[in-house]
This record gives C-alpha cells, structure tokens and sequence, in this order.
C-alpha cells in the first residue's frame, strides 16, 4: 500500500512540474502553433559615438530577419542613425549602417524611432529616413505572435 501511494506521489508531482514548467502563455487563445516565430525586440540608444554597439545591433537584426520576426526601436542617441542627414558608420567588418538599414527595409522590417527622443534632438518625423517610422506603443506588441525577446545595444 505504501509503495501504490508512493507512486503516485511521484506521478503526480511530475506533472505538477511538467505543467508549471511548460510555457503556455498564450496557449488559451490558441495563438501559438509550431509555424508561429518568436519576436526580437533591437533596442538602439546609441549613435555614431559608439560604431561597434550600433553596427552589432543592425547585423543582428539582418542575421535573425529570415527566421524570426524583429523590430528596431532607436531612442536616445540611436534616433541620430536614421535621420536623412545621418553620416554612414562604418566599423571594423560590418556593413555601414545605411547598406544594413537598407537591406532591413527590403525585407519589410519595422524600424522605428521615439518621438520623444526626436523632439529632443531638435527633429521631426519628416527628418527621418524614408522607411523609418515613429513608434508607437502598439507596434511593439504587434509585430509578433509569438513570444518578444529584447536585445539592447
């Protein structure tokens, strides 16, 4: 009798751990499936004072384009890399930063801008590259189905 009740100890607190374990955020609303991709969220707050961390952060998000879904959000200093006057950063062996804007912008990848952050350096949604957005706190959570990973740079 204790061996029975003792099994099923066990059987029942490996499936307590199997389902706390197991992600399922969002499994209610049925929106997850095997072809759903999980998002990365680029976040950019720095600009041509520091070359490596904003090239690094755009070939990241050229590299997971094709498998994931992404969007760059540029604020602080990072607003500064998508103006039409910004200078072309170049680093080491990346691409420039207007060749990898480009190839993102073909592959229909949203790229915004914090107004907020405009405004404080003195510029306009109409100061922007063509192609680049203003955000907005919607677009943040609508670019995926799935679940968001953050990379910040």
């Amino acid at each position: 009798m204790k061996s029975i009740i003792f099994c099923t100890v066990v059987v029942l607190c490996g499936l307590i751990c199997w389902v706390s374990c197991t992600d399922r955020v969002g499994s209610e609303k049925g929106i997850y499936s095997a072809a759903t991709r999980d998002g990365i969220f680029i976040h950019i707050s720095h600009g041509s004072e520091d070359p490596h961390r904003v090239l690094m952060a755009l070939n990241m998000a050229v590299m997971m384009a094709d498998s994931r879904d992404v969007l760059l959000y540029f604020d602080i200093k990072g607003v500064e890399v998508v103006l039409k006057e910004s200078p072309e950063i170049k680093y080491d062996h990346f691409p420039s930063s207007h060749h990898q804007i480009q190839a993102l912008l073909e592959k229909n990848i949203p790229i915004l801008a914090c107004p907020g952050c405009l405004q404080a350096a003195g510029k306009s949604p109409q100061d922007l590259m063509p192609g680049i957005s203003v955000a907005d706190k919607d677009k943040f959570f609508n670019f995926t189905a799935g679940r968001i990973l953050t990379l910040d740079y």
